[in-house]
């Protein structure tokens, strides 16, 4: 018998149970999730993200199909709609991101921002993220495709 492959989800405290849908829609996909809060001794200032899920992204991304991608998106949409950061984000500090993916051994991220159009999904599940070194991943709404400005940058 194999092991279902296993992914993590760190919660900021603002996050609360707001997350039991992405937890759903994950396992629902063979994964094994487990749920960590993030320490109260951390400084809220230091999180750039309210949820964070770690587990092997090319594999995830590329054994969901489209429909799954829907579901997805859709457990994302109703987790961004069920928490908030705190109010007001002071200016100086970026209010956090909804939720970050990484990949636990390239430690490659994903930021998925609220409100991203059904083909930013669709184009994630036929990224090749091994053509991309140092992350973050953001999806830029004027290009209509996800890229990684520090790795533009270091190809010069």
């Amino acid at each position: 018998m194999t092991m279902a492959p296993e992914a993590e989800l760190l919660l900021s405290k603002e996050v609360g149970g707001a997350a039991e849908d992405l937890v759903r829609e994950v396992a629902g996909h063979g994964y094994t999730v487990r749920t960590r809060q993030v320490l109260d001794h951390r400084a809220a200032e230091e999180l750039t993200w309210l949820v964070l899920l770690a587990l092997p992204l090319q594999a995830f991304l590329s054994g969901l199909g489209a429909g799954a991608a829907t579901g997805v998106q859709n457990a994302v949409a109703r987790l961004v709609a069920r928490i908030r950061p705190p109010e007001p984000v002071p200016e100086e500090r970026p209010r956090p991101v909804p939720l970050v993916l990484q990949d636990p051994t390239t430690e490659l991220r994903i930021v998925v921002e609220a409100g991203l159009p059904a083909e930013a999904y669709e184009q994630l599940l036929t990224l090749d993220l091994a053509s991309f070194r140092i992350g973050p991943l953001h999806y830029d709404r004027d290009a209509g495709r996800w890229r990684s400005e520090l790795d533009e940058a270091a190809a010069g």
